[in-house]
């Protein structure tokens, strides 16, 4: 059993909260994958609706603008401020948290449906997670998630940063499990019936390879600690990451696009 050490969990995602702050231009492309996460999970009018690490908030307007009444939960403030912001313009009212998807400020059975996009999957523990938000889900009731694939694209550049990266605190888990079925499926357990996977495609536009590395860079999480960590200490070392990195995003790369696969859960708390 994987001892767990509180302090460097509690550092850990502070780094994380810090880390996402200049996500806010990727939500350009996560807002089309949005609807079609708010679709596979059916959600209907009138339906309490979470949305775990809610990020820019794509998901939750989404969701409210169905009619749902929706609340959004992440752990950083910056992504917080623009996901009130979209609201606001959507003309919607959602009840905005910010918080960590370990711990989550609902009370249990709250929820018809529970979602996340590419968010709950940084939770360093996903047996607490898991627990969490099936904790908040009534009984009936569905929880849906995009995540990415760790064989594919995002997964495989989550395998290379976190290669040039010191390794995370004991008991941390790596995002691109939770794009594995057989993983999803043995971490819901018993808790759930009628799990069902689909998968679709994220577009995004870039030049080429090296563009597409650069805005990555200037916005994602892992890239950004990366950069801040190698570009005094050890430069050589940046630049053979950055060569990878180009020649990893070329295999997916064609006519200015990169298709980015992801996987689709969903079940029905039993």
């Amino acid at each position: 059993m994987t001892v767990v050490d509180l302090q460097a969990l509690d550092a850990f995602k502070a780094t994380q909260k810090q880390g996402w702050a200049h996500f806010t231009p990727v939500e350009a492309f996560t807002t089309q994958p949005a609807a079609r996460l708010v679709r596979f999970a059916g959600v209907r009018s009138g339906q309490r609706v979470l949305d775990v690490g809610c990020g820019t908030g794509v998901v939750a307007v989404t969701a409210a603008l169905q009619g749902a009444r929706v609340a959004g939960l992440d752990l950083t403030p910056e992504l917080l401020e623009r996901a009130r912001e979209n609201g606001r313009v959507g003309g919607v009212e959602i009840d905005w948290h910010e918080g960590d998807a370990e711990q989550l400020p609902f009370d249990d059975s709250e929820f018809d449906v529970v979602l996340s996009q590419f968010g709950h999957m940084f939770a360093p523990r996903p047996d607490v997670a898991t627990a969490e938000m099936l904790r908040v889900l009534k009984r009936g009731g569905t929880i849906t998630f995009s995540t990415w694939p760790p064989e594919l694209l995002i997964g495989r550049f989550f395998t290379l940063v976190s290669s040039n990266l010191p390794p995370p605190p004991p008991g941390v888990s790596p995002p691109p499990q939770w794009g594995d079925p057989s993983i999803v499926r043995e971490r819901l357990g018993a808790g759930v019936k009628g799990l069902t996977f689909e998968r679709d495609i994220m577009v995004f536009p870039t030049l080429s390879p090296s563009h597409h590395r650069e805005f990555m860079e200037r916005t994602v999480g892992p890239m950004l600690k990366l950069v801040a960590t190698l570009e005094g200490s050890d430069p050589a070392r940046l630049e053979a990451f950055r060569r990878d990195y180009e020649k990893l995003a070329a295999e997916y790369f064609e006519a200015n696009t990169l298709r980015q696969s992801y996987l689709m859960t969903r079940a029905i708390k039993v």
